[in-house]
């Protein structure tokens, strides 16, 4: 699934898009997680996009008075193609036409969402949203504060997208390992200075990542068709087996929640 870089990398690669106006929006297939209200989604012909904003895992059209929520799912993506192109896509669900060039969802797996809202704080996908990972409402302090009672392994803390958002599993395993704490610990086991440098290499990794232009496993693409370049930084995600780049010991890979973690049992404690 996407995560906060690879969100945050699509979005910064269709801004050319802001201030220009839909020209016209072709639906091919509305069967999404939730069907798309093809009625209303075709009413934004004619409108103006303000902006293109990121709300944890969610892009955010802002035209008007409402915006266009959108959620790539499992293996959604976005495709920026010229308005010459008839190229049409397995998987593709809807085309947003410009004057000259169009934004493509794909979704294979149709997890992903396409919904209109008028209140995105109050929408029931955003109201119970933790902080911004990269903003200051999320240090040290706040987790220690948030996480403190929990009897719930760090791993799947920093996952539940109340405590924090956009954090999924892969970048999970590396700001773990970049912060020295081992997957399983109980959050109320951790001190303030395990919370800080918590804190510390969650904003390290996932503004390296960005930069990076995200993780490509399988599915995730930039806009542009090209990979994202993180995945050769990956320190112990999907590495299991391999030898720890600080201390030479084998990765080690369980599984957590029936997800799979990955951890160095010497470097992390």
């Amino acid at each position: 699934m996407p995560e906060l870089p690879e969100v945050e990398t699509s979005v910064q690669a269709i801004q050319e898009f802001s201030n220009q106006v839909i020209e016209s929006i072709k639906i091919f297939n509305p069967n999404l997680r939730w069907k798309i209200s093809e009625k209303n989604l075709l009413k934004l012909q004619g409108k103006k996009i303000n902006s293109i904003t990121r709300r944890a895992k969610y892009i955010l059209f802002n035209i008007e008075n409402l915006q266009i929520l959108l959620h790539l799912g499992m293996t959604g993506t976005l495709r920026v193609s010229n308005n010459s192109s008839n190229l049409y896509k397995k998987h593709d669900h809807v085309e947003f036409i410009f004057n000259d060039q169009k934004i493509i969802f794909n979704d294979p797996r149709r997890f992903g969402s396409i919904h209109l809202v008028l209140d995105p704080k109050n929408h029931f996908l955003l109201k119970h949203l933790g902080p911004e990972p990269l903003s200051k409402d999320f240090n040290g302090d706040y987790l220690f504060n948030k996480i403190k009672k929990s009897k719930s392994p760090i791993k799947t803390a920093l996952m539940n997208q109340k405590n924090v958002v956009g954090i999924g599993n892969i970048y999970a395993n590396e700001i773990l390992f970049d912060s020295k704490i081992r997957p399983t610990r109980k959050c109320k086991t951790l001190t303030k200075k395990d919370n800080q440098e918590i804190a510390r290499s969650t904003k390290k990794i996932l503004e390296s990542a960005i930069k990076a232009g995200g993780t490509t496993l399988q599915d995730f693409y930039k806009p542009d068709g090209n990979k994202g370049y993180f995945k050769i930084d990956l320190s112990v995600y999907d590495r299991d087996g391999e030898h720890c780049f600080l201390c030479k010991k084998e990765i080690t890979k369980i599984t957590q929640s029936k997800r799979s973690t990955f951890f160095c049992k010497k470097c992390q404690i």
